[in-house]
């Protein structure tokens, strides 16, 4: 058997159900005549079974030779084995033709049902039962993946993972049980999972924006470097460790850290190992597995981003200078401008540029995009500077119309132009009526988001440094 090789995932008889209940029912119960047909050992396994905890943990099934023919995973020992001894799973196809080989049954227990999950993975793999087998029609089983050459390594569910540069856990039996188990690991450990290419010489990455696990604590954001390599490499290993089946060796490496660190008088980084022990010796309490699958959390890839950018805006080479425009007022006073700029998809805050707005008296953001797109590429024209690749326009139609018109008084050929409406996410672009509409997840619209909402943050900043600055002058 190869490592893809793994059980089928439908179970014959949900795992939640109590073995008492399942066995009082006429229905389900085998018929006395059928189990008679059974071997001696099936009918001693199906005894043995009722004595199994109701606790998490792994069942081994065995031929006459004590051969390991089944390994399984349960959250309700004595439940989920019981439930081959059924007469549903005498019917059922999947199980009918290898039961009857069942002559005895063990298990061990677990204290959580992520330690069962793992531990299935790992007897599946070493065993190699031969009813732990691929589904016919070649499905393939998920892997948890762990990347081996980024400098800040990734976690992800792979069906089909790489040859080189990985390290894989599994194969795995359900890929919702996988991610809840990840999800409840990600509390703990703090991985990151998505598929950002994060370099630590790269200074941008600084003033990257992390997603929502950053701010819920399920992710110590190396996209923004608020770790760093080393720690963020040693959090990984203790990831390994805790999936090998070393949580006991994780533990006790973990309180010695939490000594030390307290007995250095380092009492913020205790608290965290404390946390974070605590959270492994409870993972019991942490309900059933697929519950805690979650969607992926909204992040921008800057390299799909640019490229989607590429092709719906039919650009001739991938975009690599963003530029962001946005106006903010209160009340018609103090009406100011923001710029900024994205380089390779990333925030690039030395080419950030504040605009006090000098020609337009009371609320008109149209006069004001005119201003200030008119002062930028009239000085970048007259230095010879380079313009960005694209320049996004806060806005609709109007805005746009604005900023064309800005280019056109000053006879400059412009870059490419497009403006984002936020009110329904359409881009437009000059000379076509109709906005162009992009799928909510798309990456492209996603980095024009960031790129947005960035300039309108910029903006306001600046506008409350002003109106600070007022209030103290009078």
């Amino acid at each position: 058997m190869n490592d893809r090789e793994t059980e089928i995932n439908e179970e014959p008889v949900d795992d939640g159900a109590a073995a008492s209940d399942v066995e009082a029912s006429s229905d389900t119960a085998v018929p006395s005549k059928v189990l008679q047909d059974f071997s001696q050992g099936f009918r001693q396994a199906n005894r043995k079974v009722k004595t199994f905890p109701q606790s998490p943990g792994v069942y081994l099934m065995k031929d006459s030779a004590g051969v390991v023919i089944y390994v399984g995973k349960a959250k309700n020992l004595r439940s989920r084995a019981s439930s081959y001894f059924l007469k549903a799973a005498s019917e059922d196809a999947r199980t009918a033709d290898w039961i009857g080989d069942i002559a005895d049954i063990d298990f061990v227990e677990t204290e959580s049902e992520v330690d069962a999950l793992l531990m299935e993975s790992r007897l599946i793999k070493d065993i190699q039962p031969r009813n732990n087998k691929e589904l016919k029609d070649d499905k393939s089983f998920p892997y948890l993946m762990i990347t081996t050459r980024e400098e800040f390594p990734r976690v992800e569910v792979t069906r089909e993972p790489p040859s080189k540069g990985v390290k894989l856990y599994g194969p795995f039996t359900s890929a919702g049980a996988l991610r809840g188990a990840i999800q409840v690991m990600q509390r703990i450990f703090k991985f990151r999972t998505c598929s950002l290419d994060i370099s630590e010489s790269d200074e941008r990455w600084q003033w990257f924006r992390p997603c929502l696990l950053a701010s819920i604590n399920q992710c110590t954001a190396p996209c923004n470097f608020r770790i760093s390599k080393e720690d963020y490499r040693r959090d990984i290993k203790r990831l390994q460790t805790f999936l090998d089946g070393g949580k006991t060796k994780l533990l006790r490496e973990m309180r010695g850290e939490m000594k030390a660190a307290s007995k250095a008088l380092d009492f913020e980084r205790a608290a965290v190992l404390r946390d974070e022990i605590n959270m492994i010796e409870r993972l019991e309490e942490r309900g059933e597995l697929d519950t805690h699958a979650q969607p992926e959390v909204f992040y921008i890839d800057p390299q799909k981003g640019l490229a989607g950018l590429k092709k719906v805006l039919g650009l001739s080479e991938t975009p690599r200078v963003i530029e962001g425009v946005d106006i903010a007022h209160l009340g018609g006073n103090e009406t100011v401008a923001s710029l900024v700029q994205f380089i390779d998809g990333l925030p690039f805050k030395p080419g950030y540029r504040r605009f006090r707005i000098q020609e337009v008296k009371g609320i008109d953001d149209f006069r004001s995009i005119y201003e200030v797109v008119s002062r930028r590429f009239r000085g970048l024209s007259d230095r010879q500077e380079s313009f960005p690749d694209v320049l996004l326009i806060d806005g609709g139609k109007g805005q746009l119309n604005a900023a064309m018109a800005a280019f056109r008084d000053q006879d400059i050929q412009p870059p490419t132009v497009i403006s984002l409406a936020k009110r329904d996410e359409e881009i437009f672009r000059p000379g076509i009526s109709e906005p162009l509409k992009l799928s909510k997840n798309a990456f492209a619209l996603r980095l024009l988001q960031y790129v947005r909402d960035e300039s309108h943050r910029f903006a306001q900043h600046y506008h409350h440094i002003l109106r600070s600055k007022s209030s103290l002058e009078r």
